[in-house]
């Protein structure tokens, strides 16, 4: 059963309020509930997407930021790197 695009789109527009409060009430760098609203809008965000495209075939603009893991910058690094390297070998 899809939820109805305008409730999801509520829910959204609720999550972006509740993340403006906690982000206007942080009390450290780190502060759980600016995070927590932060995954809110998040959630909310690929509900709204998923019932605007269920009900009409239409998507946002809009992607979700996702942070690299430190791990995964180093892999890219070294594998463009590698790169480097086969083409400067091809050119030789």
């Amino acid at each position: 059963m899809s939820i109805d695009p305008r409730v999801a789109l509520q829910s959204l527009v609720t999550a972006l309020e509740e993340h403006l409060a906690a982000s206007a009430s942080r009390r450290r760098e780190d502060d759980p509930a600016v995070e927590a609203a932060y995954v809110g809008i998040a959630d909310a965000f690929e509900v709204y997407e998923e019932a605007l495209y269920d009900a009409f075939g239409e998507i946002t603009p809009l992607e979700i930021y996702e942070e690299a893991d430190e791990d995964d910058e180093d892999d890219d690094e070294d594998a463009e790197y590698a790169s480097d390297l086969v083409e400067a070998e091809v050119e030789n």
